[in-house]
């Protein structure tokens, strides 16, 4: 390849880097696929990548108070997961359902699908949250959190429940954004929520001036004032006039068709990852009964650290999604498949290099987080044993938000069913139970659920019926 050659894609690279970056508006049922597919992953890549920096950030600050609260943290994420999975589910039916309508050039029926998805979270999460802020000791209590634990975190996991609202409103409407195609608008709330945590981060735990030190209740305040102001940028962009879904105050009125559409597709969605939270919520309780406080604090650190790999690579499976979405709305089922073997490619290159960064630096890496031996122990095993699957993680979570993006969210669901509660549980139960491998058995069953979920997700996706979802 000669230099002008190589000048000429570099150049070309550049501009559609640029482009992305700019967050222009784009066509993204016509035109070069592999354009179309850059234009979206950089944003929600450079999104998730944020997220990734987030949730170290927490665990760096947290793990330096002790074992206790590095635990209760970990134990509190596990439960606000089933958070995140509704978030997630509503921010699915979302994205299919403004994408679909986007890509069939109705940008009225596209604001109104995002805005009865908007009314439908919200009043879940009060649901959810007022309960979780009343009754928190009890939950850790029930995850077999020690009462040094609970004593210590208990405020963090009430913080956390009864903050979950903001959780539920950056999912949400940053699926909107994505649904749409405007992805720059969904990069920049993130990193605008992660960068106020990563500030308020050490001055909440460790004080600074007049604000007093307030250890890991700090960093429950830190992480929920962060993110309420994302959305508080969220909201102001999505009412301008330039928002590309044009979403209005008219648009909240109830729409009582509407809400069961988005329900119909939700309900699936939630269900799929309820289904992989329940499944990590058993994993790491089953990780504290088998080995105390230090297991769980090395386990916790492990999955922040394998979190910052794999969010990236997520963000490339959410590009895929609307691609998926808009490409099915254009009645371009062909260009919605290619647009998803394109990803799945680059994913599963991603996640080659990670894997061979974890095997080979996994101490380095963890020594950064903590210093007790134990912890550190059981931080760098859970870390290159999870690593072993992380090619099939890449191409899985591309194959699944495929599915997802396409509405067909009934699918990705009943093979979450087969994948975690068929197969990871048991075999997490055997080998770290009956067997008498501890830790070590959970974290084996981890690659091998993941390696199994991609293979049969891969089938279903080559038989195609994913293309022929109505919604």
């Amino acid at each position: 390849m000669s230099s002008i050659t190589i000048q000429k894609k570099l150049s070309s690279l550049y501009t559609v880097i640029r482009q992305s970056l700019k967050g222009e508006e784009h066509d993204y049922t016509q035109g070069n696929l592999r354009t179309a597919v850059i234009l979206l992953a950089i944003p929600m890549v450079l999104e998730m990548s944020m997220e990734s920096v987030f949730a170290l950030v927490d665990i760096y600050f947290v793990s330096h108070l002790g074992k206790h609260a590095t635990s209760v943290v970990g134990l509190t994420e596990s439960v606000i997961t089933i958070i995140y999975s509704l978030a997630m589910g509503i921010s699915m039916a979302a994205t299919a359902m403004v994408a679909r309508r986007i890509g069939e050039k109705d940008p009225e029926a596209a604001a109104r699908s995002g805005a009865q998805a908007i009314l439908l979270a919200v009043g879940i999460t009060l649901l959810i949250s007022i309960p979780g802020f009343i009754y928190a000791g009890e939950i850790l209590r029930l995850l077999g959190a020690e009462e040094d634990a609970i004593q210590t975190g208990g405020n963090y996991t009430r913080i956390m429940m009864g903050g979950s609202q903001v959780i539920m409103l950056l999912f949400l409407i940053n699926g909107i954004f994505r649904g749409a195609g405007d992805a720059m608008m969904a990069m920049r709330s993130l990193w605008l929520a992660n960068l106020c945590n990563i500030i308020l981060c050490p001055i909440l735990i460790r004080g600074w001036g007049p604000i007093p030190a307030m250890g890991v209740t700090g960093a429950a305040l830190a992480t929920t004032f962060g993110r309420g102001a994302g959305v508080i940028y969220q909201v102001y962009h999505l009412f301008k006039h330039d928002n590309t879904a044009k979403i209005r105050l008219r648009h909240f009125m109830p729409d009582w068709k509407l809400i069961r559409t988005v329900i119909s597709i939700a309900l699936p969605g939630v269900l799929q990852f309820l289904i992989g939270s329940g499944s990590w919520i058993v994993l790491a309780s089953l990780v504290v009964q088998t080995g105390q406080s230090e297991a769980s604090a090395g386990y916790q650190i492990a999955i922040r650290v394998v979190m910052f790999f794999i969010l990236p690579a997520w963000g490339m499976s959410n590009a895929a999604a609307t691609l998926v979405g808009q490409n099915l709305g254009a009645k371009n089922p062909s260009r919605a498949e290619e647009s998803v073997k394109l990803a799945a490619k680059y994913n599963a290159i991603f996640m080659l290099l990670v894997s061979v960064i974890f095997l080979l630096l996994a101490e380095p890496i963890v020594s950064f987080f903590t210093q007790d031996p134990q912890v550190t122990h059981y931080a760098i095993l859970a870390m290159r044993v999870i690593a072993t699957g992380y090619v099939f993680y890449g191409l899985g979570m591309v194959m699944m938000n495929a599915f997802n993006g396409a509405g067909d969210t009934r699918t990705p669901t009943i093979i979450n069913l087969f994948g975690f509660w068929g197969i990871q549980i048991p075999l997490a139960y055997f080998l770290a139970k009956t067997l008498a491998m501890g830790p070590l058995g959970v974290f084996i069953a981890i690659p091998v659920a993941e390696t199994v979920i991609t293979l049969t997700a891969w089938y279903l996706f080559r038989k195609g019926k994913w293309k022929k979802t109505k919604i």
